[in-house]
């Protein structure tokens, strides 16, 4: 099939109907370019004293609406004898489509990819109106977003064609000589006669060889599909992995004698996966320990609007942060991260589902997944089944019915509703022992009526000692024993207590950290190390996210008792990576504790808070900034923390020793200073044996604040799918950070390209992400340019107190984005 963007030229507004008059009085329609989110361009709702429910906290406070997307498009007489469907990668939430007026299909969940097929509904030779219905409302436990969030595509196919999705590939068998390609393509016929067709099938190497082909003869019946399976055989094959992802292309034509039916190409690697307890996960015969991160959907100050280019410079910039695996939670992933999982080696655990059929807020997918899951399922695997990237499947996050002996059964269902469709990879189940229980717990402490309805997130941040001791308990290891006998790999949230006894209890059992706390990376690294049977650690949460605001925040304050954060919260402030893109100190840590860092890292504790007795979460790191710029706090107190895995490190202020403090993995790999911030110049040695194996400076900013203005690619393609990413940063001549100096920064942009989105990594600002001005957070800010056409976009930013800076970013055709260019104006 013919495949083209579908995403542009459509209209967003209020959904219209015969109540809607005073709706879309306060939301006119207006044109947008997809992917779109439409939650994002509302204004947060600053809650009532006493009148904010907790699904607000969950969502960041955005209002939840029904949006009403238009769009018109010409459909010429010669598709008459053709197939028209239209693919929408994932429209949030309960989406309802109708072509020319008629009702043509809906899709309940959020994320699932789903398919409109179009003929009946289409007139040719005519314009043509889509209008596609997302409803939202208390539905979502995180900041969802609204809309027509994904891509849209328009296919057009002739009466014989290849299936949707309907080319899998596989590569069962594998040695240094040569590896077989098995390839099922599922062929169908539409028309109303026989034909029969040869399909010829090539794998072409990276620099566009062809390395091995197949041809075949398939008599296809009217209103039937057939399968083709072909093995094809490469020698001395290129494996993918994480530190080489060799990618092959599947290029597969349908032909007759006089013409070409169909073509298409998919990506794909060659790879093997093998599991057991005493080595672990092996890729390609080789053991691979998991340092894997969670991550939300959505795209900090773009929303949930999951653009192409968003998604490969998450996975970028969480590959550079040190981690070789994502898990997508809590749901389906995208089609554009998994691309970008492949092309730069990421490995990825794919979670289906939050809920099964028990509702964690009031009208969420439970209320369908009896009737939906089995499409969803089929949905996800279909999108999955190419990419090298993927090896696990996730059954659920958190279900309550993995605790309950007949409701657990639905695991079971799942798990072997996976396996028939994709036999390949391996199947987990993310569990968490404490909701496990949960109906005891709530009977053990329904004596405290507050503490029955506090939820899950507050029960475990307040138990303390007491949740290990649960988690460990003989009622946990029955309530999941069932659920865990159902899948391939046991998913363990927030449950590294267990990973020593369960070897003993149940020794074929392989587990993997699905969900961990931050604060518990050293400790539980260890264990992953040391232990064949735990392959791997998932942090919650590799990068920032939108709602479940304050989950990581540290409090002050005593008397605050809310766990969450109120208004103007926006952010969890959990990640490693902030929702602009920068590391944050305990990214770094991680980095240090993988061994993939040498160097000691230096962080400073805002010096605000200096003798304050903090108040963490569980879910929290230090309150501390990578900086030794702190204008107006000279002459006073400030605590310094270094990380390092060296026996100890030497902290030094303007040269002069503060001291030296044992480091390494028994001071769990941070030493702390109290010194007198003088500003100027602050080092960290590390030693080890005595021998200085590392070391660290910081530099305090010094003059005039200026402007720094960085595009991370000069160059990028003008389509739907690209983005240009501009940080703005304060900094002294020097390019020091002035991380105190934070000011309104303005952006204009003008020429071939709109501003996208635009703000900083601030958790708790009321500032919108849709307007040309924002305050920076710690001396950064950032920007998002997005194409509209080929040519030349000028992107002009002011400051208070700063000349402004000017860069040109140039949008051109077919230009590739793999290796990005940087242009920087100071």
């Amino acid at each position: 099939m013919i495949r083209t963007s579908f995403n542009g030229n459509w209209t967003v507004g209020p959904k219209t109907g015969f109540f809607s008059e005073k709706a879309a009085a306060k939301i006119p329609s207006k044109t947008v370019t997809l992917p779109h989110d439409a939650m994002i361009e509302r204004n947060r709702k600053k809650p009532i004293e006493g009148g904010s429910g907790k699904s607000d906290f969950q969502i960041a406070f955005y209002p939840e609406g029904e949006y009403e997307y238009r769009k018109m498009f010409f459909v010429p007489e010669k598709y008459k004898d053709k197939r028209v469907t239209i693919e929408f990668e994932g429209v949030y939430m309960n989406a309802m489509v109708y072509l020319n007026g008629a009702f043509a299909g809906h899709q309940p969940n959020g994320y699932t990819n789903f398919n409109i097929k179009a003929d009946r509904f289409l007139k040719y030779g005519e314009e043509n109106e889509i209008n596609v219905i997302s409803m939202n409302y208390k539905d979502s436990r995180w900041y969802s977003g609204a809309g027509i969030y994904r891509n849209t595509n328009l296919l057009i196919g002739n009466l014989v064609h290849i299936a949707l999705d309907g080319v899998k590939i596989s590569t069962p068998d594998i040695d240094a000589d040569r590896a077989v390609v098995h390839v099922a393509t599922v062929l169908e016929n539409e028309g109303l006669h026989t034909h029969t067709v040869d399909v010829r099938t090539e794998i072409v190497d990276a620099d566009g060889s062809i390395v091995g082909s197949d041809f075949a003869t398939l008599t296809t019946i009217a209103g039937e599909g057939a399968t083709l399976r072909q093995r094809v055989y490469i020698r001395q094959p290129k494996l993918w992995s994480v530190e080489n992802p060799h990618l092959y292309t599947c290029r597969t034509r349908v032909m007759t004698e006089n013409e070409q039916l169909d073509e298409e190409t998919n990506s794909f690697g060659i790879r093997s996966l093998t599991l057991d307890p005493d080595r672990g996960l092996c890729i390609n015969g080789e053991v691979v320990k998991l340092r894997g991160a969670c991550i939300h959907h959505d795209n900090g100050v773009l929303g949930a609007a999951t653009i192409d280019r968003a998604e490969e410079r998450r996975v970028e910039i969480l590959k550079q942060a040190g981690f070789n695996a994502l898990r997508s939670a809590h749901h389906p992933m995208s089609k554009a991260l998994l691309d970008a999982c492949d092309r730069l080696g990421m490995l990825v655990m794919d979670e289906s589902f939050d809920m099964w059929t028990s509702t964690k807020v009031d009208h969420d997918y439970a209320l369908h997944f009896p009737v939906w899951w089995e499409k969803d399922i089929q949905a996800m695997i279909d999108k999955d089944y190419n990419h090298p990237c993927v090896i696990l499947y996730s059954i659920g996050n958190e279900i309550p019915e993995a605790g309950r002996p007949i409701a657990s059964v639905w695991g079971h269902r799942l798990a072997e509703k996976i396996r028939s469709l994709d036999s390949t990879r391996f199947v987990t189940n993310s569990i968490n022992f404490i909701i496990s229980v949960w109906d005891e717990l709530v009977k053990i402490r329904s004596a405290n009526q507050a503490a029955s309805n506090e939820g899950i997130n507050t029960m475990m941040n307040n138990m303390g000692q007491e949740e290990a001791a649960i988690i460990k308990s003989d009622l946990a290891t029955h309530r999941t024993a069932e659920s865990f006998g159902y899948v391939d790999i046991a998913g363990y949230n927030y449950a590294e207590a267990r990973y020593q006894m369960d070897r003993e209890l149940f020794p074929n059992r392989v587990i993997v950290g699905s969900e961990t706390f931050p604060q518990m990376i050293d400790k539980n690294w260890k264990q992953v190390l040391e232990n064949s049977h735990i392959i791997g650690d998932f942090t919650w949460t590799g990068w920032d996210y939108l709602g479940e605001v304050g989950v990581g925040r540290v409090k002050y304050d005593p008397n605050e008792v809310s766990f969450l954060g109120s208004y103007p919260w926006l952010t969890a402030w959990c990640g490693d990576i902030d929702i602009i893109g920068n590391r944050r100190p305990v990214s770094y840590y991680r980095e240090i504790v993988f061994g993939l860092r040498k160097d000691p890292y230096i962080a400073v504790q805002r010096p605000e808070h200096y003798g304050k007795q903090s108040i963490p979460t569980k879910w929290s790191w230090s309150d501390s900034v990578s900086s030794w710029s702190w204008n107006g706090y000279e002459g006073g107190p400030i605590r310094v923390e270094v990380y390092a895995d060296a026996d100890e490190v030497e902290l030094l202020v303007n040269g002069k020793s503060a001291g030296k403090a044992a480091a390494g993995y028994d001071q769990r790999y941070k030493a702390e200073f109290d010194v007198v911030y003088e500003p100027g110049e602050i080092a960290a040695v590390a030693y080890t044996d005595g021998q200085a194996t590392g070391r660290m400076m910081l530099h305090s900013a010094t003059g005039d604040v200026q402007l720094k203005v960085e595009a991370d690619r000069a160059e990028i393609s003008a389509s739907d799918g690209d983005l240009s990413f501009v940080m703005i940063s304060l900094v002294d001549g020097c390019g020091n950070l002035y991380n105190t100096a934070d000011r309104n920064v303005a952006v204009q942009v003008k020429g071939s390209g709109v501003l996208q989105g635009f703000g900083s990594a601030d958790p708790k600002s009321s500032e919108n992400f849709f307007d040309t001005e924002r305050t920076t957070f710690d001396g950064k800010a950032l920007a998002v340019v997005r194409p509209k056409d080929v040519g030349i976009i000028t992107v002009t930013v002011t400051a208070e107190g700063c000349g402004q800076k000017i860069i040109q970013i140039n949008a051109i055709a077919n230009t590739k984005t793999d290796t990005p260019q940087k242009t920087t104006v100071f």
